[in-house]
């Protein structure tokens, strides 16, 4: 993971968090479980950080919801 994508990766883990009311090592730790960091985020970077913020994050909801994993 470059410095970019790792920029990216923690910024939208705080934007999730600051959006799903929680802290952001709950956060990480449900993207962890779910592979979302390395099947999603990482590999997707260039596509997703031309998206807005507000679309990745319900993105990842949906992502981390299809896995069954909670916040």
């Amino acid at each position: 993971m470059d410095k970019d994508s790792f920029s990216y990766v923690i910024y939208i883990i705080h934007a999730c968090a600051d959006r799903w009311n929680t802290t952001p090592s709950k956060v990480y730790e449900a993207m962890k479980k779910s592979g979302c960091l390395d099947k999603y985020l990482v590999p997707y970077y260039d596509l997703l950080h031309t998206q807005s913020t507000d679309y990745v994050v319900h993105d990842i909801g949906e992502y981390l919801k299809a896995r069954e994993v909670a916040v």
